[in-house]
């Protein structure tokens, strides 16, 4: 079985690139198209952290398990839409917006563009929450094979891997952000982010009393049985 859903949910999670790329080619898109693609490639970043962040609830209240092998490959497409987020900001805003003197490949350029860049980033609360995202989710990716695994070693491979709450964290405010006043959507994904960091919250905490050691109570009025 899983060799059939993980065909199906890798063509399903490329869709809604392929839809914006022949919305694009078919001018199927507004008359902001810079807009539609920012806004459309950054929610589906969104989306898929959701839906990662998700796996563990789902198979934890269902039992599940099937569901923990696709995990991994939702949180590289939500690393694949935010890459592609990234890059609609970095080449179609900012670097469409250079003056190229010395031509576009040149030192003058890569300057140019970190100077268009780097203010943007401090100044704009929103892109900076959108710059954590996705530096949040670099190591994510980078660790994400089997063999960085056995590398890094369960405990702090699980422990990096946490990166995922800030990175869905951080994408909701700067979403929440950037919207400014129909601020509905970004309310809906940061109730759900909030449910599913509670949960862990939750199962943590019923985990921990549960493993804790029984202590015998104590009789205050027996000296052989005090706690010192």
């Amino acid at each position: 079985m899983t060799r059939l859903l993980k065909p199906a949910i890798f063509v399903a999670s490329l869709g809604p690139v392929a839809w914006l790329l022949w919305a694009a080619l078919t001018g199927h898109l507004s008359a902001n198209p810079l807009s539609d693609i920012t806004n459309e490639t950054g929610v589906w970043t969104l989306r898929f952290l959701c839906i990662t962040l998700s796996v563990t609830p789902l198979r934890r209240l269902t039992g599940w398990n099937i569901v923990i092998r696709f995990r991994r490959m939702i949180g590289l497409f939500a690393f694949f839409y935010g890459t592609l987020h990234l890059l609609t900001y970095v080449i179609l805003d900012r670097f469409a917006g250079l003056d190229f003197p010395n031509g576009i490949v040149a030192w003058r350029t890569v300057r140019d563009l970190a100077a268009s860049i780097g203010p943007d980033i401090y100044k704009r609360p929103f892109i900076t929450m959108g710059f954590t995202a996705f530096t949040s989710m670099v190591p994510l990716a980078a660790t994400s094979t089997a063999g960085m695994i056995r590398r890094l070693g369960g405990r702090r491979w699980q422990m990096l891997h946490r990166l995922v709450y800030v990175a869905a964290t951080a994408g909701v405010i700067h979403y929440w952000w950037q919207v400014k006043a129909d601020v509905q959507r970004p309310v809906a994904y940061a109730l759900v982010v909030g449910v599913l960091l509670g949960f862990r919250v939750l199962w943590a905490r019923a985990h921990a009393r549960q493993a804790a050691p029984v202590r015998p109570r104590t009789d205050p009025l027996r000296i052989d049985r005090a706690p010192w």
